[in-house]
């Protein structure tokens, strides 16, 4: 069966919901969900661009993640965030995976160790030339600061607000729209106007499972769900 009757999504965006309480309910620290909750970002990327997934997005952490949760829980975040993006390691394994990093957001005001401004951005630059597999990553994001953040480079630039340069200035220009959004956790809302101009027709996907207990089988149930709705729709 060919990719296009397979019904692949190209762009799938990740709201991993649930790391604090899987932590809570081990008896752990919540830094400890952070931890299980990266090597499930690891995971199932390899299994979505193995399915044929060329974009993947994931909302690593908002705004408030890094402004507000407690000092340790910050520190171990950063330090996670360190380790998954900022390293030879982690450069070495998207570089033999040919994939394309993109880390957005306000990461570089929010986090200031130098180490992982400069590994992130040696990432950035090391893997641009890939276009198969693309992995954007959501660091000190929120969607109204995004989308606040575009209007206000358009009225400085003195541009006519139309659709074309509103979408030209935000941080996700460069990504299609996002054909399926998943959502962990097992709280299905919408959160800081996660990505609104790319989800605007989106397919949703909640499941109650855990983003550290999220793994290739489950995002499997997702593909297959979103696969039987885009039939259904007659495409």
């Amino acid at each position: 069966m060919g990719m296009k009757e397979q019904v692949i999504p190209q762009h799938i965006a990740i709201i991993p919901d649930g790391n604090r309480r899987w932590a809570r309910g081990q008896g752990l620290d919540a830094w400890k969900g952070h931890e299980k909750g990266s090597d499930r970002f690891r995971d199932v990327s390899e299994a979505a661009f193995q399915a044929g997934v060329k974009y993947l997005t994931v909302w690593a952490a908002s705004e408030d993640n890094l402004k507000s949760r407690p000092a340790l829980e910050v520190l171990a975040l950063t330090s996670i965030i360190e380790k998954y993006l900022a390293t030879d390691e982690a450069l070495e394994r998207f570089v033999k995976g040919k994939v394309r990093v993109r880390v957005l957001g306000r990461w570089q005001e929010l986090i200031t160790k130098e180490s992982i401004h400069t590994g992130i951005e040696r990432l950035q630059l090391e893997t641009s030339h890939f276009a198969e597999h693309n992995l954007t990553i959501l660091l000190g994001y929120d969607g109204q600061s995004e989308m606040l953040a575009a209007l206000k480079h358009i009225t400085v630039t003195k541009q006519a607000i139309d659709a074309a340069t509103l979408r030209a200035a935000l941080w996700t220009a460069d990504l299609p729209s996002v054909d399926l959004v998943i959502r962990t956790g097992g709280e299905p809302h919408w959160s800081a106007g996660f990505m609104m101009w790319h989800v605007a027709n989106s397919q949703l996907y909640f499941t109650d499972t855990l983003w550290p207990d999220f793994d290739s089988k489950e995002l499997e149930k997702a593909l297959e769900d979103y696969k039987s709705r885009e039939r259904r729709l007659g495409k």
